[in-house]
């Protein structure tokens, strides 16, 4: 963009536009990539007439915590850990983070919210219709019947979850929950779509899948792209704040070609662990 890293005198150019003009301009590319994921999004859930709800319809044999003191049938869990519950998959993915420990959940019951803390919510054996499996011994059921306005409100739902889902992720790289071996490039995200959409079952599920995924992609990019890190656009909004602020105290701003100094060697960094990223997708196919 004309004046993003230099002033050209031009009255039009980045740089000579306000500070909030430049939050504005600098933050609409994340946020069409978020509208983009939430159109993809409502869309997917606008073609189905069922889903998976959070509310407990049975539990396998050999679960040993059915009480009023504990989980009955009908528990709709709208928390876990102190996480908001809004879809099924919320459920599977914040127990499943459980280190063997106690759980804190919170269910809705006959219009009531019972908290429960450290609920033992451990991964065993248990058997369920004849058949063995390992997990957390409760079976959930579905809504038939999604109006409109339901269905959209899924699509939102699930928009936002990806957004918690790429945090949750940043917090395991930073914390060492998750190794950097694991981080995917491109290579390794067309990689991981193509096996998703060619062993589906059936070529809609395929494309569904394949959709799901440009979804996520598209949140994942949104949020990424708004870290305070230098060369990225939530970085740009940081020198944005800080040159307002700098200028309130003192009158003074950064001078542009330190900031386009920083911006450079932040975008090099960028490239070569894009790069070292790329061969580990490619190490990873080819082994």
């Amino acid at each position: 963009m004309e004046g993003e890293d230099e002033d050209t005198g031009d009255p039009g150019a980045f740089s000579r536009q306000a500070g909030w003009k430049k939050i504005v301009i600098l933050c609409a590319g994340s946020f069409m990539n978020f509208v983009l994921g939430l159109i993809i999004s409502v869309a997917l859930f606008l073609g189905v007439s069922q889903v998976r709800a959070p509310v407990i319809t049975e539990f396998a044999d050999g679960f040993q915590h059915e009480s009023v003191d504990g989980l009955m049938l009908g528990d709709r869990i709208v928390g876990v850990d102190g996480h908001a519950i809004w879809l099924y998959a919320d459920v599977q993915t914040y127990l499943s983070r459980n280190d063997g420990g106690g759980v804190d959940l919170v269910v809705e019951r006959d219009g009531e919210r019972i908290p429960l803390h450290d609920f033992p919510m451990g991964r065993y054996d248990y058997e369920f219709e004849g058949k063995k499996y390992h997990g957390f011994g409760l079976i959930f059921g579905q809504v038939d019947r999604l109006s409109i306005s339901e269905r959209i409100g899924q699509g939102f739902a699930q928009t936002v979850d990806f957004v918690r889902i790429v945090w949750m992720s940043l917090g395991d790289l930073v914390t060492g929950r998750v190794a950097v071996s694991e981080l995917s490039g491109v290579i390794g995200v067309v990689d991981v779509v193509s096996e998703v959409g060619t062993k589906s079952e059936t070529v809609a599920i395929g494309v569904q899948n394949v959709f799901y995924f440009m979804a996520l992609i598209a949140v994942n990019l949104a949020v990424m792209n708004m870290l305070p890190i230098p060369a990225l656009d939530g970085g740009r909004v940081f020198f944005v704040l800080l040159n307002g602020l700098i200028y309130m105290v003192g009158r003074r701003r950064i001078p542009e070609k330190y900031e386009g100094y920083v911006h450079a060697g932040a975008f090099v960094i960028l490239l070569a662990l894009m790069a070292v990223v790329a061969l580990h997708d490619v190490w990873n196919i080819f082994a």
